[in-house]
Order: C-alpha cells, then structure tokens, then sequence
C-alpha cells in the first residue's frame, strides 16, 4: 500500500492501541487506515466510506500467522486527500472527514451526517483540496 497515515501526535495512553482480529494471511502496513469488516475484525482500507475503526500500530506480514493487530485509536495524523475532488467538495478545517479509498480521507457527505457518525474517520484540522496531506484528529470523539 502506499500514503499511510504518519504519526504526529499520540493522545491518551500511546495512541490508546486496541487489538482487533485480521486474517492470518493479511498483509498491513503501520499508518494503514483500518475498517471495521466484521465482529471486531479489521482490514486495510481500499475502497470508500468503510467505518473506520483505526490506524495500523506496527506492520503485520502476510507470513506472520498472527490473526491480531493494535490499531491507534486516539491522536493527530497526517494522511492524504484524494487526487480528484468528489461532490462533498473540499475538505475545512473542523469538518468530520470519512475513508476515501486506501490511506485517504474525504469530506464526510451530508447523508453520512444526518445518518450519524458511524462512517467519520476523524475530524480535519486544517483545510485541504486534492492530493494534499492534512493533519486529522482521530479518537476521542474527535
């Protein structure tokens, strides 16, 4: 995978990781956005508005056999906007922002809000258009 998240700040307890459950064959990356694919179970985002539950702690091999992963859940990360802008437009500071493919975030959509925060990834702390790298507050309520 390529643009994951940097750390630029961890709050709570380091980061406040959480262990989730992947498969023992996936390959993650530390800074990976990961979504929510089941009871408890993580994956690597790949495609748009998956629900959100952390970023990849450490890296995890393909050939690890590991079935768990610490995801941060709780900081300040810089991670990038897509290359083209979507109809929810351009990113301003303080807006919830969502998972636009992998390792990127977008402007949540008005439905999203009204149907509440489930999808929200963080919230943007500076203002952004297309292909830039922003800073997004994760965790925390944001």
């Amino acid at each position: 995978m390529a643009n994951e998240a940097v750390i630029i700040e961890l709050h709570g307890d380091a980061g406040d990781v959480t262990r989730y459950t992947v498969a023992s064959g996936a390959a993650i990356l530390k800074g990976t956005l990961c979504i929510l694919s089941d009871i408890r179970t993580a994956t690597a985002s790949s495609a748009a508005s998956g629900k959100f539950i952390g970023i990849a702690a450490t890296d995890k091999s393909a050939t690890d056999n590991s079935t768990n992963l610490g995801l941060f859940t709780n900081g300040i990360f810089d991670i990038i906007t897509p290359t083209t802008a979507g109809a929810e437009g351009a990113i301003q500071a303080g807006d919830l922002v969502e998972i636009s493919g992998a390792n990127m975030v977008r402007r949540l959509s008005g439905a999203a809000v009204y149907n509440g925060v489930a999808r929200a990834a963080g919230r943007a702390l500076e203002t952004a258009t297309t292909a830039e790298v922003i800073a997004v507050k994760i965790g925390g309520f944001f």
